[in-house]
């Protein structure tokens, strides 16, 4: 069976985010960059599972400027095999990114013997759209298991644990399939400096949307990006009766 990653290069999320003075974006320029941390789990859980004899081949794949190849890097390291870039300076939107990963998936064959899987993160914690595994799934016409706690693969298929609002949900998907991965499947391990050297000669291949047949062209744009309003500060009252009318009149909350 092959997995394929899909990984996403991103604000490192120890950085404290800056809107641009025009308001046209978030700064990136001079900014820590790293591997969406949904992303860096559904590494870690494609890792296990060949570690385990379930996967022939770990894939990873991102779709992105040039400087993405660090992203691909840091899942080598961690383990996967090989790495494929898909180069535009475009922005990429969650659309166009599942039909760059549905090229891929018919490319390497994923679909062909009825065992391939695709695991990526939940989201990504720049846009936080959450909506590419679920456009893949549905472009393949695959199950899918979303917000996934626990994967189990097997013969056939894979049992996925999903995290709901009413608590835990188990399903059955029938390979191949799609799993997006949740904060509490598995913690990612730290790439040790062997792998990491390793990792260097692993091959990434180079490809381009339109090699693909896919048009990245952005179909929805940016009006303005804002920060959050500044909290007031909070008012200390006399008794309960002064809570009360604070609620009811000013802050109208009940």
């Amino acid at each position: 069976m092959k997995i394929l990653v899909p990984v996403k290069r991103v604000v490192d999320y120890n950085v404290k985010i800056r809107v641009k003075a025009d308001g046209s974006g978030v700064e990136t320029a001079n900014v820590k960059m790293s591997m969406n941390p949904f992303d860096e789990i559904a590494v870690e859980e494609a890792v296990r599972c060949k570690e385990a004899g379930k996967a022939t081949e770990v894939i990873v794949v991102t779709v992105g400027p040039a400087a993405s190849q660090e992203a691909l890097r840091t899942a080598l390291a961690m383990g996967a095999d090989r790495g494929i870039l898909v180069q535009t300076d475009a922005e990429t939107q969650p659309l166009a990114v599942a039909k760059v990963l549905k090229a891929l998936v018919d490319k390497e064959g994923l679909n062909r013997n009825g065992s391939g899987l695709v695991i990526l993160g939940k989201q990504a914690i720049d846009d936080d759209c959450n909506q590419t595994g679920q456009m893949l799934a549905a472009l393949l016409g695959w199950p899918q298991g979303t917000f996934a706690s626990k994967v189990v693969p097997g013969e056939g298929a894979v049992t996925v644990t999903r995290e709901i609002d009413g608590g835990l949900e188990t399903v059955e998907l029938k390979l191949p399939a799609v799993v997006t991965a949740d904060l509490r499947l598995n913690e990612p391990r730290y790439a040790s400096l062997p792998n990491i050297m390793k990792a260097k000669k692993k091959p990434i291949d180079t490809l381009t949307p339109d090699a693909l047949g896919v048009d990245v062209a952005p179909r929805l744009k940016t009006l303005k990006v804002a920060e959050p309003a500044k909290r007031k500060a909070g008012v200390k009252v006399a008794d309960v009766a002064a809570l009360v009318d604070k609620l009811k009149n000013d802050a109208r909350a009940i």
